[in-house]
């Protein structure tokens, strides 16, 4: 049966597709790993070359390999210390594929967080926030577990991150609501980073997204093509490079890794500034996801940077220390 065969045979050349994308992607994230450490192995040679003085036993950990929670779409690994109470706001315009008719997407819908959050105790932080998509709010924790140390006995910092977002609009027939528990989405990641140098930061971080409710997906009990309809992989890839003592170069790969019976996601490549203060911290950059909250931008995003399809955003955050 000719159709039979043309079938299967595309089937296969999908399966391939899709074995050699996730080997380009685990050996993309051993190989960035592989610097880091290889990175720190120099730097402790080159500590243990020049040592003149016995070791000191108390640790001492790097500082600034972010210069605050965001690097444009995702979170860094960095805590704030303990006391610190910070105040956000997240933006982002309409794309600018339009052109001048809405001014480069300025005059389009835009979608806009203000969040704070608070460090309780050193290493976690709290926080919550509401963004006017789908009327959702959202809490979050942060842990720092591991800290990379000056003289490179622990040569990356991890941070685990996660949240839970509610959709808080009224039931409709354009809501796809029909108990509680249809509201909830969840978030979780490991974030990985290594400060490589005084100038250049690097991070990766694979996330899992979970939905209660996914508009179009009918029955939770299914799995397509190995997968649950409702959970979502994903891995990011994020850069700092230091221009001036106040301002630094960032920079972010997203990469779905999910595959879903439709409407799957786009990648998404952003760049941008960071600059910094005392107290303030402000990010202005340009990149193909359109939503704030993470879940959302991993599973949603239909935005094609291939097609020019970028969009204006922008991150402030104020922070004191109580």
């Amino acid at each position: 049966m000719p159709g039979l065969n043309k079938g299967l045979k595309t089937i296969k050349l999908n399966q391939m597709r899709k074995v050699i994308k996730y080997k380009l992607l685990l050996r993309l994230s051993f190989f960035l790993l592989g610097i880091m450490i290889m990175n720190s192995q120099v730097k402790a040679q080159e500590t243990a070359a020049g040592a003149t003085k016995p070791a000191v036993v108390k640790k001492s950990y790097v500082k600034n390999t972010f210069d605050g929670n965001y690097i444009i779409d995702n979170q860094s690994v960095m805590v704030p210390i303990k006391g610190t109470f910070e105040f956000d706001i997240q933006h982002r315009f309409g794309t600018t594929d339009h052109g001048i008719k809405d001014l480069f997407g300025l005059f389009s819908s835009a979608n806009m967080l203000l969040g704070f959050s608070y460090v309780p105790k050193k290493d976690l932080q709290l926080g919550f926030g509401a963004t006017n998509d789908k009327m959702q709010i959202t809490g979050s924790i942060k842990y720092a577990a591991v800290k990379q140390t000056t003289n490179n006995s622990v040569p990356v910092s991890v941070t685990l991150f996660g949240n839970t977002v509610m959709d808080t609009r009224a039931k409709g027939s354009s809501v796809p609501i029909v108990n509680t528990a249809d509201r909830f989405s969840y978030f979780t990641q490991l974030i990985i980073a290594r400060k490589m140098s005084d100038k250049l930061s690097l991070q990766v971080a694979p996330s899992a997204s979970y939905f209660n409710n996914v508009p179009g997906y009918v029955d939770d009990s299914k799995v397509i093509h190995g997968q649950f309809y409702h959970t979502h992989f994903a891995i990011s890839f994020s850069g700092k490079y230091q221009l001036t003592e106040s301002m630094s170069l960032i920079a972010n790969y997203d990469q779905p890794i999910s595959e879903h019976p439709m409407n799957n996601p786009h990648p998404n490549l952003s760049v941008g500034l960071d600059m910094k203060t005392s107290g303030h911290d402000f990010q202005i950059f340009v990149g193909n996801y359109g939503y704030i909250l993470p879940q959302n931008n991993n599973l949603y995003n239909q935005n094609d940077y291939t097609k020019g399809q970028f969009l204006i955003g922008f991150n402030i955050s104020r922070l004191w220390n109580f």
